[in-house]
């Protein structure tokens, strides 16, 4: 069963460009990593605080066997909220016919 790991997190907005910047060493672990589908830690269009987080993985083993060796980010950025979750994916396929 496939995982995502989806949501946003929020940072003062003068600190978000630093706050990806940092976690860019994370995002290019996990792409090599086998299992990993899709990481990606993006700034949101909209909202100059908020980055969007999203992981896809082949399976819970995956996602824990990176994290067990995963790096630390490079710089220390207060989260000031979030709202991530875990969905475990039982079925897939196109969105559109």
């Amino acid at each position: 069963m496939s995982v995502i790991v989806a949501g946003k997190l929020y940072v003062d907005p003068q600190d978000r460009d630093r706050f990806i910047e940092g976690h860019h060493p994370i995002v290019e672990a996990a792409r090599g990593r086998p299992g990993c589908l899709d990481l990606s830690i993006s700034p949101d269009p909209i909202e100059p605080g908020r980055v969007n987080n999203f992981e896809h993985w082949e399976s819970q083993e995956a996602l824990d066997a990176f994290r067990a060796v995963a790096p630390r980010p490079s710089v220390s950025v207060a989260i000031t909220g979030d709202q991530v979750l875990k969905h475990e994916i039982s079925h897939t396929e196109p969105p559109f016919d």
